[in-house]
């Protein structure tokens, strides 16, 4: 400043008016100077400004002391406090409110929490909120960029120039923030970063906004601040008390663009969603719908999985709102959700999180941490408190904002280690010299503890494909703290097992039975998901060998044997009816398959294994536990015969029998846990399913007998390729 005046000096000018400025705040606003107030503003296109008090007093004309906009002038008022101005020109005068007189919104415990990286609310900090701030309704804005020189707020509001509303640095902790008067939700906006070296960065969008734009347009929005009502209070109480170790879950995966389409092949809404397919999964009796990523993303053939906000559902369907009358829906009808949820990786695209501030910020610097080989994306900096913070909070978000059921993490393997998909020579080891990535599995640790700590009944599943120990066990106990993890050895042997013609099947037998020598080392979910009907993998149906009914009769058996595995269950849409063609993102599902008989008949099968899932305890009450499952006959390979048993405390208990080759199997005399009746559950060769309707006529008898591994004995008529699930009625 002058030396005895209150005039700005002309450097600070220019550094305004050039959007170059190290501290707008500490020049814009209202100031007392050597017991002057002195109020100045940059206003571009007004050629008068005058100030008032919020109580509508005129304060007088600022003098214009640059032609782009920037005034200056002494006030007589009693203290700092919001201000308004009335700018003119030739095209007449508009209201202009002035965000340099409101002081910062966050607070003191605010830097201090987010400067420790234990902040588990960031997602009502940072981000845009609509809020009520010095009695004037407006949106406060804040976002971390520790290394930029200037982060401006920008959208239509301010012609898109990042001069007009430049951010406060909150210097201990790199959050910039304004409060701007007036504006409110439904505002478009981005961020206009300048970098450490003083270049102007591609303009942002919001990594905490909670609503974005339609691709391709990627500004963020200021979303709705009212709370949505919820309904299902009586649902989350009955969560709460739910332990999904000992309770059916079947899980429908759903990739929501293309699941059905509206007859001019645009996307359904949420609410049309909510409409046609949360009843259509509750008639088919699944427990849960997992959504491929539904996080906003600029790229559909991602299907999700490569994100750019985190805390945003994506708009193709709708807002947020929407969303979660949604899930509101699914839980009225007794049907969880759970949410693919995508930390392992990020896109590169230039409106996301690479180079946020002109330095790898979310990223790893070095491309031998921070490169991924796979999927030419960006990995994120798990070591880095703000960055683990920013994907702990999203968690939390989901889970505690939309009333997500379940949050599974995608490619956990690619986070674990830090040689995934590298040669020698294009990793970094950790500190002890080894491959484990320290920093990711500390940060899977608390992103799994704290979820079930503030969200009772709520599960994390891990997408994870090695033998790390412990994925699923808890986090007090040395494990990851995950709920469950995909069995994806179960996937690729079963899967590998049944594409073989059935002359072979007797070779690789152990293709089948492997799966349970590791089956309660972790709690485990067996996937049949989208990852298996793309990229040329065939559809279920193709995977199948022989004519067309061997296909269909192979399918049935298969899923009969799934659902009698231990583990849980997932399928992916499409699958429940045998779609012939491979999932393509861009086109709906073919439903006209339902008036074919056969198709009809492997919906009619999932249907019926659900709800005798879910009906006889034996078959998931101990789905994790070794004393729920006992083989029977597990070295038939001569007659690709299976059979065990699946028992829980207090239930009847079930008897699977599978006949893997097209040959009926008359009189097969097997060992039984007990005398007599034996109602058969299902019969996948059943008429109704599309079958031969060959069976036993609805029941098997046991007849007891002396010294033999089992009580009693029972000749069962094992239709061809056919799984039989047959529970126990009495003597």
């Amino acid at each position: 400043m002058n030396t005895g005046t209150w005039q700005a000096e002309p450097g600070d000018v220019e550094a305004i008016v050039n959007g170059k400025h190290h501290d707008p705040f500490s020049f814009l606003g209202l100031h007392e100077i050597q017991g002057v107030w002195v109020l100045r503003a940059f206003v571009p296109h007004a050629e008068t400004l005058r100030a008032f008090t919020r109580d509508g007093t005129e304060l007088g004309t600022l003098e214009r002391r640059h032609s782009a906009g920037l005034f200056e002038g002494r006030v007589k008022v009693d203290g700092y406090q919001p201000i308004y101005y009335r700018a003119g020109n030739d095209g007449g005068e508009w209201e202009v409110q002035d965000p340099y007189t409101y002081g910062p919104v966050l607070g003191p415990m605010d830097d201090y929490y987010i400067g420790e990286g234990s902040h588990l609310r960031l997602f009502d900090k940072l981000g845009a909120h609509a809020i009520e701030f010095g009695g004037i309704e407006g949106t406060h804005f804040a976002v971390w960029a520790p290394n930029a020189q200037r982060v401006s707020v920008v959208g239509a509001f301010n012609d898109w120039d990042g001069r007009r509303n430049p951010m406060r640095k909150r210097r201990d902790t790199g959050i910039w923030e304004v409060f701007i008067p007036k504006l409110g939700p439904g505002t478009i906006y981005k961020y206009e970063i300048v970098g450490s070296d003083g270049s102007l960065l591609p303009l942002k969008a919001d990594p905490y906004a909670r609503q974005s734009e339609m691709r391709p347009r990627t500004a963020s929005i200021v979303p709705d601040p009212a709370p949505f009502e919820w309904t299902d209070d009586a649902y989350m109480a009955r969560r709460a008390e739910q332990d999904w170790r000992r309770s059916p879950m079947s899980v429908y995966e759903v990739h929501l663009g293309s699941w059905r389409k509206r007859p001019d092949g645009s996307f359904l809404s949420y609410d049309q969603l909510a409409e046609q397919l949360v009843p259509y999964a509750a008639d088919m009796g699944y427990t849960h719908i997992e959504l491929l990523p539904v996080s906003e993303h600029p790229f559909d053939p991602s299907w999700g999985y490569q994100p750019t906000g985190l805390f945003a559902p994506t708009a193709r369907f709708g807002d947020p709102k929407g969303f979660a009358r949604f899930v509101d829906a699914a839980h009225a009808a007794g049907i969880g959700i759970i949410l693919d949820w995508v930390p392992a990786h990020f896109p590169t695209d230039e409106h996301g999180l690479s180079r946020f501030d002109g330095t790898a910020l979310y990223e790893h610097a070095d491309p031998r941490q921070g490169y991924h080989p796979d999927w030419n994306t960006a990995i994120y900096n798990f070591g880095r408190k703000e960055v683990a913070a920013y994907l702990l909070n999203s968690a939390l978000y989901w889970l505690e904002v939309f009333h997500i059921d379940g949050l599974r993490v995608d490619a956990v393997a690619s986070m674990l280690y830090l040689d995934y998909s590298r040669q020698s020579g294009q990793w970094v080891p950790n500190r002890f010299g080894s491959n484990e990535n320290l920093e990711a599995v500390e940060f899977l640790k608390k992103v799994n503890a704290e979820a079930y700590r503030l969200n009772p009944g709520s599960f994390m599943v891990a997408e994870e494909s090695t033998a790390w120990p412990g994925v699923s066990a808890p986090v007090d106990v040395g494990g990851l703290g995950f709920g469950f993890k995909w069995n994806m050895g179960f996937m690729n042997d079963s899967l590998r097992y049944m594409s073989r013609e059935p002359v072979h099947r007797r070779y690789h037998h152990n293709d089948m039975t492997f799966s349970t020598v590791y089956a309660f080392s972790e709690n485990f979910v067996l996937p049949i998901s989208h990852d298996e009907v793309v990229h040329g993998k065939g559809s279920m149906l193709e995977k199948m060998p022989g004519d067309d009914w061997q296909k269909f009769a192979n399918l049935r058996a298969y899923y009969g044997f799934m659902w009698g595995h231990p583990g849980k269950k997932l399928l992916f849409m499409g699958q429940e009816f045998a779609q012939r063609e491979e999932w393509k993102d861009a086109r709906a599902l073919d439903w006209y398959l339902l008036d074919a008989s056969m198709h009809e008949g492997v919906r009619r099968l999932v249907a019926d294994l659900n709800a005798a899932y879910k009906e006889l305890p034996s078959l998931y009450q101990r789905d994790c536990e070794p004393d729920g499952f006992e083989w029977i006959v597990g070295n038939d390979l001569g007659h690709s015969v299976f059979a065990w048993l699946r028992r829980a405390p207090d239930s009847d208990p079930v008897v699977v029998v599978s006949n893997m080759t097209p040959i009926p199997r008359e009189n097969y005399t097997m060992p039984m846990p007990l005398a007599g009746r034996w109602q058969e559950r299902i019969n996948t060769d059943a008429g109704w399913y599309g079958g031969s309707n060959a069976g036993n006529q609805g029941a098997v008898m046991a007849r007891a007998v002396d010294d033999r591994h089992m009580p009693a004995e029972a000749s069962l008529f094992l239709p061809p390729l056919s799984t039989l699930i047959l529970k126990f009625e009495g003597i």
